[in-house]
């Protein structure tokens, strides 16, 4: 059975309360952190999206979002019913919320506006750079946005556009049926056409993917792109690099001084959609869910050459490669390859497929096999569940029962729920990059797949039971730590995530000075951090916060002076008084012992699972594999010798050995493109 939307809401919401009370934070404040990070998943929000709340004389704001490229700003707000039951919006309130928002954007255009409020605040820093945007004239485009857990009426269907200071103002809301889309998608970004007139061939059409050749326009991809903005990069590994490297000069300069030769010279750009409509000339007429999986930076220099520096790019054509592929479930895996093999216009290191790293799947593999500890005299025994992707956990328990769906709560709670992301975020603080976690959610994780690119470059198995148990430990303590400062007296309602982080960060240093290493065991075991270290966190963060929020000379933003290094090289320097105490600590001999004892525990392991996944396949699968490797023999002698004689039943039960090297060949033929239909 399928999720329905009343069953979704439920999942929804019962998600912000575990959240909210996990961390310390009003359910208001859960809801909005939880659907912005949403939109910015799906490329309704840039990673430029800041949390800013003005709540005064009616007018509630909760945060605001500058595109730069496209000079787009979204002002937001929301509609929190906190309802278990799912409620209605009505258009009045849409509209009265929308109002307010415009009421806002009019005190802006006042250069004595955020004058009037505290220096310190996100709404003095939200109200500045607006006024500046409207002083300097970079807005093009003004997006109001209210967010609501309610469902819109059915007579909501369209509202039109204004104009606000000789700007055009779009409204939109994003209700739970919004989010339900997104969910069903699995974070394709929700369903979204784009109308268009491509001349094109049909190339390939069989049961795997449809693919065409088409010729697109410059305008029509300036056009596309101006509309949708990340929506279309959403799967692509690459962000653009801007007018920098060579590459890009080089399609700068072929854009103004050379337009008709752009189609010559460029390698053009590979697609993916869910579906497209061929009209009666034989040309794609519409284009359902398009995806740019490579040419991310061909459209984008399009766009800059057109909008920024007023080139005319009506002559420009731009080759498409737009595949169709059939099984939705294996859209993920096909872009990978196609991303993983055609993105050679700039160096792309394998941590760029982030979303093809063995941590994972290893991740997953733990988190269903590794046990929590049971605390507080609970006999339940739980795990933690690790959301490799956005929306898994509420997809699968799509198909069970009553009974069966209350079983996996209680094995795996909503509490006990974190996703890569999250995990991104919580490593890269404890790497000592709070500046770089202040920046947001987009450049943690670029930092993450570089630390994880390394650590497995170094070692394969370096991503041992302890290595997650030491990840889960960390986002216990960076949770708990966000609880802390929420219930502090000292604490004034803003700035919350950039202490957290910083927080994080002294610890660790402080740690790294003692020369020993930190014992997240100490964590693990309780599920929560000693009474000795919740002393230590909570002096570490009052100081840390009473800093931040203390305007520096030329930084009087404290969210855009934590981004900053030298705000964490001043941090590091904070005459902040404590020790760590032995029980939080561990010998680097220990943990040297821990690491290599369980990477041989893993070692046997894999063995045996890979053992375990060759003798239970199909035996044509091996039979298939031998075909495969007659055409294209790039293997050696002995390695086709095992494998024929498995495949033959000569052998009948493999060695660890014997079935790594089998293991290994089938990998390489997929690798390869080999498919088998069993």
């Amino acid at each position: 059975m399928d999720i329905s939307l009343e069953e979704f809401h439920q999942d929804f919401m019962q998600r912000i309360y575990s959240d909210a009370d996990s961390r310390g934070l009003l359910r208001s404040q859960a809801f909005y952190e939880n659907v912005c990070e949403e939109l910015i998943e799906s490329g309704d929000l840039t990673n430029n999206y800041t949390v800013a709340e003005y709540i005064k004389n009616n007018i509630q704001v909760c945060g605001f979002d500058y595109d730069e490229e496209r000079e787009v700003l979204t002002l937001l707000g929301h509609k929190f019913y906190q309802d278990d039951e799912l409620q209605t919006i009505l258009l009045s309130e849409v509209s009265t919320s929308f109002r307010n928002l415009r009421l806002y954007l009019s005190n802006c255009n006042n250069s004595n506006f955020y004058k009037q409020l505290e220096e310190t605040t996100p709404a003095y820093s939200m109200s500045f750079q607006i006024t500046n945007y409207l002083a300097t004239n970079t807005i093009k485009k003004i997006r109001l946005v209210l967010l609501t857990d309610a469902r819109t009426t059915k007579s909501l269907t369209h509202l039109e556009s204004e104009q606000l200071f000789d700007i055009e103002v779009e409204f939109r809301v994003v209700d739970i049926n919004y989010l339900y889309q997104l969910f069903k998608s699995q974070n394709s970004g929700g369903d979204f056409e784009t109308d268009i007139d491509l001349p094109c061939l049909e190339i390939i059409n069989n049961d795997k993917y449809q693919s065409y050749l088409a010729v697109i326009k410059g305008t029509d991809l300036v056009n596309i792109y101006n509309r949708f903005g990340q929506k279309l990069f959403e799967q692509n590994v690459r962000t653009f690099l801007q007018f920098k490297g060579a590459v890009n000069k080089g399609l700068r300069n072929t854009i103004q001084y050379n337009p008709e030769m752009f189609f010559a010279y460029n390698n053009g750009i590979t697609a993916t959609a869910t579906e497209v409509e061929i009209g009666q000339d034989g040309h794609i007429k519409k284009i359902k869910n398009l995806q740019i999986v490579n040419g991310g930076q061909t459209t984008s220099a399009i766009y800059a050459a057109c909008k920024n520096s007023k080139l005319d790019v009506n002559n420009v054509s731009v080759q498409m490669k737009l595949s169709l592929v059939r099984n939705p479930d294996d859209i993920n895996d096909f872009v990978s390859k196609v991303s993983e093999y055609a993105n050679t216009q700039n160096k792309v290191s394998s941590s760029d497929f982030y979303s093809n790293s063995p941590l994972h799947k290893e991740f997953k593999a733990y988190s269903k096999r590794v046990l929590a500890p049971q605390i507080g005299g609970s006999q339940l025994q739980t795990h933690w569940f690790y959301e490799r992707v956005r929306g898994e956990y509420l997809n699968e328990q799509a198909y069970l029962t009553i009974a069966k769906r209350r079983q996996f709560l209680l094995q795996f709670p909503k509490n006990q729920l974190f996703d890569k992301t999250f995990l991104a975020k919580v490593e890269v603080a404890w790497m000592q990059k709070p500046d770089v976690v202040s920046k947001g959610a987009q450049d943690s994780a670029k930092v993450f797949k570089k630390e994880i690119d390394d650590i497995l470059e170094k070692n394969s198995l370096a991503i041992t039971e302890a290595y997650f148990k030491n990840a889960v430990s960390k986002i216990i303590l960076f949770r708990f730590i966000e609880k802390l400062i929420s219930q502090a007296t000292w604490y004034n309602q803003a700035y919350r995530s950039q202490a957290v982080a910083y927080t994080v960060a002294l610890l660790s240093y402080r740690v790294k000075q003692t020369g020993k290493a930190f014992n997240f065991n100490s964590i693990w075991e309780k599920q929560s951090p000693s009474k000795v270290l919740e002393k230590i966190l909570n002096l570490i963060a009052e100081e840390i916060y009473s800093y931040i929020t203390t305007p520096k000379d030329g930084y009087g933003n404290p969210s855009q002076w934590c981004k900053r290094e030298k705000c964490w090289e001043e941090i590091k320097l904070l005459p902040i008084d404590f020790e760590i105490s032995t029980e939080l600590l561990i010998d680097d001999d220990t943990k040297l012992f821990m690491a290599k004892d369980e990477k041989k525990t893993k070692l046997l392991d894999n063995g045996i699972e890979i053992q375990s996944f060759v003798v239970t396949q199909d035996t044509n699968l091996w039979k298939e594999l031998i075909k495969y490797f007659r055409i294209d023999n790039n293997i050696s002698q002995m390695q086709m010798d095992i494998l024929n004689k498995y495949a033959t039943g000569s052998l009948s039960f493999p060695s660890e050995k014997q079935a790594k090297i089998i293991y290994d060949l089938y990998n390489k033929a997929l690798s390869e493109g080999f498919i088998y239909n069993s």
